[in-house]
């Protein structure tokens, strides 16, 4: 952990971060015209869950996806064809970040449970074909930023011991360097969920995804000089992304607490932790216009049970797969933000329409 520390703050790691942001100036513009865009989620649910069958990079997913929007709105076919493309980006995007061990082999990719469910059988000559396609359609040019390519600089130095949590100091870094992870994580998925987030840049979208976890964890300032030195985003520049990434955390725990809701006879346990320490509900609007708040002093809380795990938020059935005529996520304005961290949400079909869920674990002062 220690190297890989040292790693981000060298001059290497520098010079990939401003070539990506040099790079990210140039990508080709989105006008999302294609046709096909309301099922635009549904096949970016597709790649999200042979992606994770196959445990491939964050980065290798996300380019998977935008290269998909790229063709979309470059090109009108058929709901059949965007099979047979998404699929195809997906393979091109694992080639270009992943090692070639880790490219999902055809033979793997047939005998997946949600490609019988969609009656949908590849053939060599037919991804052979789909890829040059898409090839030449980005001029054989796959070096294309996104927001998975930023994360990890940003989260070099998105926790820091001179942080506080609801306002008082830290005594567990490490424990809060991995939730942060987990839902910068978590916030980069819901970002892939909505073609909207096109209209940001990739860094931006990026540094949004740092500064909604630190909101949600509670760590203050919200976004401290360094990240905004590290960045080049005020928290001004962040506000629009931010928001749209809170509205949807705000749906998915209310998703989450109303299943929870329905087991009877839940007791809440002894000992648990929770966000808002007052139990009250923030907007969205008072979460994102207290950028540098000091929580009051308050009398610390237990922390959690020894063997306490963070919810896993992709855990979802690759046989499940609906097709794409699922409901729509409905916009909210209330960010809900009170979890039973030991609680965790039940295995459930995948469904389209729906954000990965993520319980909302808090962590020990």
């Amino acid at each position: 952990m220690e190297l890989e520390d040292q790693w981000w703050k060298g001059q290497l790691a520098a010079d990939i971060y401003q070539a990506l942001r040099y790079k990210e100036l140039k990508l080709p513009p989105y006008k999302g015209q294609s046709p096909q865009l309301n099922f635009r989620r549904y096949f970016a649910d597709l790649i999200a869950i042979v992606s994770n069958r196959f445990k491939l990079c964050p980065a290798a997913r996300h380019l998977a996806v935008y290269l998909l929007d790229l063709f979309m709105d470059r090109y009108d076919v058929t709901v059949q064809q965007l099979h047979m493309i998404s699929l195809s980006c997906l393979l091109l995007s694992s080639k270009f970040e992943e090692r070639e061990d880790r490219v999902p082999k055809l033979e793997t990719l047939n005998s997946l449970g949600c490609m019988s469910s969609m009656n949908l059988v590849l053939t060599k000559q037919g991804l052979l074909h789909m890829e040059l396609l898409l090839l030449e359609t980005f001029q054989w040019n796959l070096y294309l930023p996104t927001a998975a390519h930023f994360i990890e600089y940003y989260l070099s130095i998105a926790v820091h011991e001179g942080d506080l949590h609801d306002g008082w100091p830290m005594t567990l870094l490490e424990k809060t360097k991995l939730y942060m992870a987990k839902y910068a994580d978590y916030f980069l998925e819901v970002s892939l969920q909505d073609h909207v987030f096109l209209c940001f840049a990739p860094s931006l979208v990026s540094a949004a995804c740092v500064a909604t976890s630190r909101l949600v964890l509670h760590l203050s300032p919200t976004w401290p000089p360094r990240l905004q030195r590290l960045t080049g985003y005020t928290w001004e520049n962040l506000v629009p992304c931010a928001e749209k990434l809170l509205i949807a955390h705000d749906s998915d725990v209310k998703e989450a607490n109303k299943q929870k809701c329905q087991k009877p006879g839940q007791q809440q346990q002894q000992g648990q932790t929770v966000y808002h320490s007052s139990g009250q509900t923030a907007t969205v609007a008072q979460y994102l216009h207290r950028p540098s708040v000091q929580y009051p002093q308050q009398v610390p809380q237990p922390g959690l049970a020894p063997n306490h795990r963070p919810a896993s938020y992709l855990s979802h059935s690759t046989a499940s797969l609906q097709g794409p005529n699922g409901p729509q996520h409905g916009n909210t304005q209330a960010i809900t933000a009170s979890q039973d961290p030991k609680s965790s949400i039940p295995n459930r079909a995948y469904q389209v329409s729906m954000h990965y869920t993520c319980a909302a674990p808090c962590f020990d002062r």
